[in-house]
């Protein structure tokens, strides 16, 4: 049965009015080889009870090894009342309020959410959620260039490989030149600024932590960036570390964005994530997505309201500042009831990790396994190894994930190995990986 109405005679009346001759010429850019032939090759259905059988089965096959692999997404625990809260009907099934006068209970959380965000980075506003900290940090850069006119971006290698590429394609399609510079020992160093940071430059992007987990400074390049009228954007992949780090505002952040999966939501084999956006007030109204409100009805009583819903199914589309659709609601919900959860205790969370962390350090160091820079840092680090392929290999037959080989992204860190440590590591773990190494 098809679900299309389109009558064949609707489909050559519209196809001859975008001047093609066939529904195929639509996939023309697509090479032949990588078009699929014939049908899928899939299996024939299975019944209830048998497909209860394999999942089991399946499941029974996953590896419940020790995880020191963070790079951008991490294994924090969820409390229980995470998934209990979430898992009410009312927010699970409730997907976009597109009618937010009846929706008071997803925008009240939606709002509670933006405040959270603003609290920890110390930015005037944040909107309702993006997609993931990639695409979040490629709409901060849309953001500034629409505020200032300007095209170009500096960023630097520490910034996430996945972040670069992501930005690299956004910056195709909006005609924006990105000027990528080297790490200095695993940081973003000011001083490399100086030969491309001139009145044409929009934005100076850092993570911070940035990919090799060092402590970036931040407010040297903020203050490079706003000597040339540029903006600071500050993104941040591991935001548990907001806990304990000086707030983004205070280092001089224009915008901040990032991913917010570790703030109650599982690392759930690469999704779905949460991105953060959160910005200085001279961005409100060019902000993309959704941003909820609160105010009074005509009782007076307390109400939410979206305040601003620049997407393109609210507004004529060649108006949308973004074509961000889909709202992460779910996921910004876990977020603000973890963070409610967890609340002050935030900071001894984020000591907690960075302590672990730095026992790891130390105890690879007894072994002589060295740390690659010598740069300040929360809960990751970078160690050299004589072979890092045979020694992830080796730590997960023994039940170890043994970070990430940095070799795939970066040749000069060949037999490098980015750890993470999060409040999931325990001593007794740490100690006994040491035996196996």
């Amino acid at each position: 049965m098809s679900y299309v109405s389109n009558t064949e005679t609707d489909v050559r009346n519209m196809l001859g009015s975008i001047g093609v001759s066939s529904i195929d010429d639509l996939f023309s850019d697509i090479p032949p080889e990588m078009q699929l032939k014939g049908s899928l090759s899939l299996p024939s259905a299975l019944s209830e009870i048998e497909l209860d059988a394999l999942m089991k089965k399946k499941a029974g096959l996953n590896n419940q090894a020790v995880s020191f692999i963070g790079a951008g997404i991490y294994n924090h625990y969820i409390p229980a009342a995470v998934d209990q809260l979430a898992m009410r009907s009312e927010f699970y099934t409730a997907y976009t309020p597109y009618q937010p006068e009846i929706s008071q209970g997803t925008l009240t959380a939606i709002f509670e959410y933006q405040s959270m965000i603003c609290r920890l980075t110390g930015m005037d506003v944040a909107n309702a959620s993006m997609y993931d900290g990639a695409t979040s940090l490629a709409e901060a850069v849309i953001l500034a260039v629409r505020s200032n006119s300007r095209s170009k971006i500096i960023i630097c290698d520490s910034l996430h490989p996945h972040y670069r590429e992501v930005l690299s394609a956004y910056s195709w399609a909006n005609d924006l030149s990105a000027v990528e510079i080297k790490n200095e020992r695993g940081l973003f160093s000011p001083h490399s600024l100086n030969p491309v940071l001139d009145e044409t430059v929009s934005a100076v992007i850092v993570q911070n932590p940035n990919f090799f987990g060092s402590l970036e400074d931040v407010k040297q390049l903020a203050d490079a960036a706003h000597a040339k009228g540029a903006y600071l954007i500050y993104a941040v992949t591991e935001p548990v570390s907001l806990g304990l780090l000086k707030k983004p505002s205070e280092l001089g952040a224009d915008i901040v964005c990032g991913e917010g999966q570790a703030f109650g939501n599982p690392p759930g084999y690469g999704g779905p994530c949460l991105g953060l956006l959160a910005a200085s007030e001279i961005f409100l109204r060019k902000m993309p997505g959704r941003l909820v409100g609160k105010t009074v009805d005509a009782d007076g009583k307390e109400a939410y309201v979206l305040t601003l819903q620049t997407r393109e199914q609210h507004i004529r589309r060649e108006r949308a500042t973004s074509n961000i659709c889909s709202n992460e609601g779910l996921c910004a919900l876990r977020a603000a009831i973890y963070l409610a959860v967890v609340g002050n205790r935030l900071r001894d969370l984020a000591l907690l990790n960075h302590e672990t962390a730095s026992y790891l350090k130390s105890c690879l160091a007894e072994k002589g396994i060295k740390h690659v820079f010598e740069n300040p840092f929360f809960n990751e680090f970078v160690v050299r190894v004589s072979d890092a392929e045979k020694i992830i290999s080796v730590c997960a037959e023994n039940g170890f994930f043994f970070g990430v080989d940095l070799g795939r992204w970066y040749p000069l860190y060949r037999n490098c190995i980015l750890l993470t440590c999060t409040e999931m590591n325990t001593k007794a773990q740490i100690d006994e990986l040491m035996k196996i190494l």
